[in-house]
């Protein structure tokens, strides 16, 4: 059910502006890790999801963001893209009250633009995290503001830490690549899984057979590549032995230009981000 705040609402809390999946995966992360359920305000209007919040994670849910930021030293802004300037006009008046370090995870849109939406002067952190998140082996690309001290950029990736790893941009520019290399990268690896099973048929295999060969497979290669401290090229060479069937596959790929494709994608993804930033303003 929905709440409204008290003056016994505790000090320091968190706020999720929008309760999402993003938001419950960052949400059940920090539980599991002992935040304080009682210390987590949840805005979500619809009622279902911020029933299930509150009944999964026993977290305090509102119905409205100005009822979930009241108390909260920071703010996690997850709602949509298009809705965020609303949101935030909605929110300036407490924002300048309390001074929260706020961290947004909606792409495309620049920690100047939230800053100002907010009425300005304040720490902001831009998130990009991706959707293994919500099985807790995510990754996230964090730029900070000027005004952001170092004790708030660490309690940004601590919060963050809670559903993966987490990685500095300097430059505001590059969190654009961010997103169309890890960001949206998932949906690259499914499109490979795609068509790998899709192949094995083609070459005889039952459809069971082909999804898990090609699941653990890439689950496989997944984990050599974070757990053995070795480049990607260096364990491409090492299982393409000269001559071999690997060899066959590898040059047919670089043959039908799979480098190129892939840099075109991701410039195609980074340049989509750019105009979704510049419709925001």
């Amino acid at each position: 059910m929905s709440q409204t705040p008290s003056p016994s609402s505790p000090t320091g809390a968190i706020a999720f502006i929008g309760g999402g999946n993003m938001a419950r995966s960052l949400i059940g992360g920090l539980i599991s890790r002992g935040q304080s359920a009682d210390g987590v305000h949840v805005a979500e209007p619809a009622q279902a999801l911020r029933d299930a919040l509150e009944r999964d994670f026993h977290v305090r849910g509102f119905d409205n963001a100005t009822a979930a930021a009241t108390g909260a030293d920071v703010w996690v802004l997850a709602v949509k893209p298009q809705v965020m300037a609303s949101v935030c006009a909605e929110l300036a008046g407490i924002a300048q009250a309390q001074r929260p370090l706020v961290i947004s995870i909606a792409a495309g849109i620049t920690a100047d633009q939230l800053d100002g939406w907010l009425g300005g002067g304040l720490a902001v952190v831009r998130a990009m995290p991706n959707t293994p998140a919500l099985l807790g082996v995510g990754i996230t690309g964090l730029f900070a503001n000027d005004s952001t001290d170092g004790h708030q950029r660490d309690h940004a990736a601590g919060l963050l830490d809670a559903v993966g790893p987490t990685v500095w941009i300097d430059d505001e520019s590059r969190m654009d690549a961010v997103t169309a290399v890890s960001g949206s990268g998932p949906a690259y690896v499914f499109l490979l899984a795609e068509a790998m099973q899709a192949a094995g048929v083609a070459q005889g295999l039952a459809p069971e057979a082909a999804r898990a060969l090609v699941q653990q497979t890439l689950l496989g290669a997944a984990t050599m590549l974070t757990r053995l401290d070795e480049p990607a090229d260096v364990l491409r060479a090492r299982v393409t032995s000269p001559g071999g069937t690997t060899q066959a596959a590898i040059e047919t790929f670089e043959a039908g230009g799979f480098r190129e494709l892939v840099a075109r994608a991701i410039a195609a993804a980074t340049e989509r981000g750019r105009q979704l930033s510049a419709a925001n303003h």
